[in-house]
């Protein structure tokens, strides 16, 4: 499988994105807690750049024994990523839409190697 170069390792900081060519195709690259991931940048919903909105952390609600609300807080570990044309949200672990798992992005996979992010198509 052809891989894409997207950039040295060490200029991809936690909490970073890049958007990159693929053949025809471009993809968002996520760098969060030092993991890759790579998803299609043409949102399901109307194909928009999935990949170049807001980065925000996941919301949570907490729930007493009754299942009454506690409240929201945002996660101290999940992200999410938005499309900036209409607000899908999806999961940046899995690509997947926050209200809808049936509904995902193409994710890729990405290597490290040599000190080198790449793209595999």
């Amino acid at each position: 499988m052809p891989e894409q170069f997207v950039c040295k390792s060490s200029e991809f900081k936690n909490g970073e994105r890049q958007i990159i060519r693929l053949g025809e195709d471009e993809v968002g690259v996520f760098k969060h807690e030092g993991e890759y991931f790579a998803y299609s940048n043409y949102c399901v919903h109307q194909g928009g750049p999935a990949c170049e909105g807001l980065t925000i952390a996941k919301v949570e609600e907490h729930l007493r024994p009754d299942k009454t609300s506690m409240g929201l807080s945002f996660s101290e570990k999940d992200m999410n990523f938005v499309c900036p044309w209409h607000g899908y949200e999806y999961d940046m672990r899995t690509g997947c839409h926050v209200a809808d798992k049936r509904i995902r992005l193409r994710k890729y996979k990405v290597v490290e190697k040599a000190g080198d992010v790449y793209v595999v198509a």
